[in-house]
């Protein structure tokens, strides 16, 4: 089983790409995605590494753009109501499909967007309630206040989510050309908020409509652990089919996530049929992550899959 590591746990640390990817190589792994905090100057490091390692998946917005201040995988959102943000993030959208097709990424991970939950009444009716809730409920999530809050919540995303999917289908469409030209597949991460789309039900309306396109789910651990503790969702994917990858970090509380596989609270033997039929597994660990927990997460995957 290959096993790749996102750059994102050097990235802020390690200025130098061929830096981060000795180190990648030394630890044990087979291959790089090149994370959302990848600068233009680590870029050109890991193109002069790719005959040692190469790069399996690339995460939007990568490189950092040049307007942006700092990296991160909403600068842009494809799944917006405001026609011309969603014209900003398809141009960036393309701009990281050509990017990945260059340094022969097979994959491009993209955080699509959010659905608001705001109404009149609630500026933060979603998530931040939600888990104050949680809290004040001292974390049980089965008492009647969070039983009644999330089903309310949960029935708002599902009518406003259905809006945006037929706005996101237009757009997507228009992003397949591109896609099979380059050989690249564009896949959507399931988000570790309630308001993040596409939700699970969502991706595999767009898988279905977008069959034998390249489009598939980016199946993130921690992110599906958050979502579950917090009865958004439940079970695992029945049909694995749909995910170009996944990312492996653990989770330990509502909201602490990115931590190494194996000290958390995610089921990793239960993933093993989901990372036996997907392409590409990225270890996408926090930089505070130390290198010997990560060793150990290494070896602990190896053994349970």
């Amino acid at each position: 089983m290959k096993l790749a590591l996102s750059t994102n746990w050097l990235a802020s640390s390690v200025e130098s790409g061929e830096e981060i990817a000795d180190k990648a190589i030394e630890m044990g792994f087979d291959a790089l995605e090149l994370g959302f905090s990848t600068t233009a100057f680590q870029a050109g490091g890991f193109r002069r590494r790719l005959d040692a390692i190469p790069v399996c998946s690339v995460h939007a917005f990568c490189p950092v753009p040049v307007s942006a201040p700092q990296g991160y995988p909403e600068l842009y959102s494809l799944a917006s109501f405001d026609a011309d943000a969603r014209a900003i993030a398809k141009f960036h959208v393309i701009e990281n499909i050509r990017f990945a097709a260059s340094v022969g990424a097979g994959a491009v991970v993209l955080h699509a967007g959010r659905v608001s939950l705001a109404t009149f009444w609630r500026r933060d009716g979603g998530t931040p309630r939600l888990r104050a809730l949680i809290e004040k409920e001292k974390r049980n999530t089965d008492s009647p206040a969070c039983r009644k809050a999330t089903a309310a919540a949960l029935a708002l995303r599902r009518k406003r989510g259905r809006a945006m999917l037929d706005l996101f289908k237009k757009d997507l469409a228009g992003l397949v050309p591109e896609l099979e030209k380059s050989g690249v597949f564009l896949a959507l991460e399931n988000l570790p908020y309630l308001e993040g789309f596409p939700d699970e039900e969502e991706t595999r309306e767009i898988c279905a409509e977008f069959a034998g396109a390249p489009v598939r789910g980016w199946f993130d651990t921690g992110h599906h652990r958050v979502r579950e503790m917090h009865r958004w969702t439940s079970g695992l994917p029945a049909d694995v089919s749909i995910f170009a990858g996944m990312h492996l970090n653990d989770v330990v509380d509502f909201d602490d996530d990115h931590l190494a596989p194996g000290c958390g609270k995610v089921d990793f033997p239960a993933l093993a049929p989901l990372a036996k039929a997907v392409g590409r597994i990225v270890f996408e660990p926090k930089s505070k992550v130390s290198g010997e927990a990560l060793r150990e997460s290494i070896r602990y995957i190896r053994s349970v899959w």
